[in-house]
């Protein structure tokens, strides 16, 4: 039999972790052997990413996005695309768009107590600049948040998570939860001070209300 495509329905789902990885690997080589197209379902966004040329990532049976792996993890177009691709997932934060000190900043927290982000010029766009004075999302990615002893942030560690090669620190900002993937290197205890910087020019933000992209 030489069929055109091969419809693969989630098959992997009910393996064990180790069977699950190594059965990646040996469909993926299927898949290059033959040179057919391969439609394949999954929910394990570590199977798409590690296996597909080009994904559809749907919602409730419509399409979000369709591009290579890549550009969804770098450029998604809404809220949902940004939360399903990447594990650990992107952390958002609610920010208000102002003008500061001739520039765009993000103003996290209360008006009594609030910090100011300034925004990168590479990240303003007229969709932008039409924010101010409004809230957005900002989503930025756990390896994307540095731990770093002149930080211009603080907070306090919840759970500290090591792996081996990377850690992950989670900790609040502004009553939002953060996870950090940083160096096995750190210093950061569960339950220590932490200051961190976050890279501003990897930062997406997305409309509060229609959840669009407003800039990668």
């Amino acid at each position: 039999r030489e069929p055109q495509v091969f419809l693969l329905d989630e098959p992997l789902s009910n393996l064990d972790a180790k069977l699950r990885a190594q059965m990646r690997t040996e469909i993926t080589k299927l898949h290059q052997r033959l040179g057919t197209t391969f439609i394949y379902v999954t929910h394990d966004q570590t199977e798409a990413m590690t296996m597909g040329t080009r994904i559809v990532v749907m919602k409730d049976g419509f399409i979000q996005q369709v591009d290579t792996p890549q550009a969804l993890y770098d450029t998604p177009c809404n809220l949902f695309v940004a939360g399903f691709i990447g594990s650990p997932q992107m952390n958002f934060i609610n920010a208000v768009v102002e003008e500061k000190d001739g520039g765009l900043a993000l103003k996290i927290g209360s008006d009594e107590n609030p910090f100011y982000i300034p925004i990168p010029e590479a990240k303003v766009n007229d969709a932008v600049k039409a924010k101010v004075g409004q809230e957005v999302i900002m989503g930025i990615r756990p390896e994307d948040v540095a731990d770093r002893a002149d930080g211009s942030m603080s907070s306090t560690v919840k759970v500290y998570e090591l792996l081996g090669a990377e850690v992950f620190l989670y900790f609040d900002v502004n009553g939002t939860q953060i996870t950090a993937r940083v160096d096995p290197g750190t210093k950061a205890k569960t339950g220590d001070p932490v200051k961190f910087d976050f890279n501003m020019e990897k930062t997406h933000f997305f409309d509060k209300d229609t959840e669009l992209v407003i800039t990668n």
